[in-house]
């Protein structure tokens, strides 16, 4: 199934077809509030009421022109003034093919800087987005070049690969912000784990270097990106551990998934933000949720015909 779904995600005949019909538009709003940015910011007025705060990303991937990716930067820019406004703990996810990476590496740089001068105005951070394993190195060099200059910036390391435990040391030094995730592309088994239990494994790994860096004074803010609800309790017992508290790493979760379960973390203390995607270029980015784990097929569907 997982297989099935990625390889729907990749292609290109589908991808224009699909998203036109009314099932699928009415399914992918299992993940998301809508295409539209308002629709996102009032979902994240009510989550803050709850004590969640929100990440947000708007859908879309590769730009083909340098426009593209300057339009993008531009709406990004725009939609933090609209968050500075209603006052939300709100904070970027973004992917850099979608600030133009597959063209040009300074044209993604320029326009991430943008991103993390504005966002820094109102105290926020800009998390860059992982994606395939073909951009794991030019994403993290990236990265570092910018945590140089820009402290507000945030990457995402995905722990079904191979080298995130190198990865994770690596950018130790930098006092970063990490979010941890699975990973949801299609990777050979040279650069990743396959098994679910082997991603389990390295996941709780890694994030133990994480919370053991803390506590040899590294400034890390941690992101526990998992609906993993034992995984995440397995973590907070580490850190009890390590003698850090619940608020030592932050719990991300997206939309849709295991909303009870995000209301409960948060009353319980932890600290959660919920990711918010919204833009009509939903397509691929909805397939690999699905992918993620076969249940959501099943809440699809219901979807469909509920």
């Amino acid at each position: 199934m997982r297989t099935l779904l990625l390889w729907v995600a990749r292609n290109t005949w589908l991808r224009e077809r699909i998203p036109r019909l009314r099932l699928a538009r009415r399914a992918v709003r299992r993940f998301m509030p809508g295409e539209d940015p308002e629709a996102a910011l009032t979902e994240a007025v009510a989550f803050q009421r709850q004590g969640i705060g929100t990440l947000f990303t708007r859908l879309g991937e590769n730009v083909v022109e340098p426009q593209e990716a300057d339009a993008t930067a531009d709406h990004y820019l725009g939609f933090l003034d609209r968050v500075a406004a209603l006052r939300l703990s709100g904070e970027l996810s973004v992917k850099l093919t979608q600030l133009g990476l597959d063209l040009d590496v300074e044209l993604a740089h320029g326009h991430m800087e943008r991103l993390a001068e504005r966002a820094a105005r109102d105290g926020g951070v800009v998390w860059i987005d992982m994606e395939g394993g073909a951009y794991t190195e030019r994403t993290i060099a990236l990265y570092e070049r910018l945590k140089a200059q820009h402290p507000n910036v945030g990457i995402c390391l995905q722990a079904y690969l191979r080298r995130s435990a190198a990865d994770v040391q690596r950018l130790l030094p930098l006092d970063p912000a990490i979010r941890l995730v699975k990973g949801a592309y299609n990777e050979p088994e040279t650069i990743a784990y396959r098994s679910r239990r082997a991603v389990d494994a390295n996941y709780a790994a890694l994030a133990v270097a994480l919370l053991e860096a803390r506590t040899a004074g590294r400034e890390v803010r941690i992101g526990i990106g998992t609906h993993d609800v034992k995984l995440i309790e397995q973590i907070a017992v580490h850190a009890d551990a390590l003698g850090l508290s619940r608020q030592a790493f932050e719990v991300h979760m997206l939309y849709g998934i295991r909303l009870d379960q995000q209301r409960r973390l948060a009353s319980e203390g932890y600290v959660v933000r919920d990711l918010i995607a919204y833009g009509p270029a939903w397509y691929a980015w909805y397939m690999r949720r699905l992918a993620e784990r076969p249940a959501n097929v099943v809440f699809a569907l219901r979807q469909i015909i509920g």
